[in-house]
């Protein structure tokens, strides 16, 4: 048996999980990070990890730690806590939205069926995350990748959905559709 060859073909530099639970997590950044003091350099690790359960709930956590292991999975924790429902239609989003975290900006567009997610990085963990399937994204200002990271998952809890929103200029009460 040919040992390690069970790895081979995937993607490096990405990763994906799926736990018990069924949440996706995706690391999206490891960062090194040196404090110098006076014996030396301090070394720590921060992590960007997203969660989601592919379903509409996401979620995004920041984990610190002097080694990668400990920083991602204090990553995955805070971000477990984090998750909240993100309003979907079908297999994309029900409108265009324009989100700014500090100076990360990012638009995010519904997109046709069998488009794919059209998004780079952190935004592209985020949507399939969330569950989408279909958008067309793009990132403005700052590169920093927390920044953008949670831009996005700011603009997909700003969605809403047409339907209710008419309902409540209207005054009329609206049945929740049972899935």
């Amino acid at each position: 048996m040919n040992r390690g060859s069970e790895n081979r073909g995937g993607r490096r530099g990405r990763r994906q999980e799926q736990e018990d639970s069924g949440l996706i997590e995706r690391v999206v950044q490891i960062r090194r990070v040196t404090k110098v003091v006076k014996g030396g350099g301090n070394l720590t690790f921060t992590a960007l990890v997203v969660v989601g359960d592919g379903k509409g709930n996401v979620g995004v956590g920041l984990g610190r730690a002097k080694a990668v292991p400990d920083a991602v999975r204090k990553g995955t924790t805070n971000a477990r806590k984090d998750i909240t429902p993100v309003i979907l239609a079908d297999t994309t989003i029900p409108h265009e939205v324009v989100s700014k975290y500090g100076a990360a900006k990012v638009l995010l567009k519904p997109a046709a069926p069998g488009t794919g997610v059209i998004a780079g990085g952190g935004v592209r963990a985020a949507m399939e995350a969330a569950g989408v399937k279909d958008v067309l994204s793009k990132t403005f200002g700052s590169n920093n990748k927390i920044n953008i990271l949670k831009a996005t998952v700011q603009g997909l809890r700003s969605l809403r959905d047409p339907k209710v929103e008419r309902a409540k200029r209207r005054n009329v009460e609206v049945k929740a559709t049972e899935d």
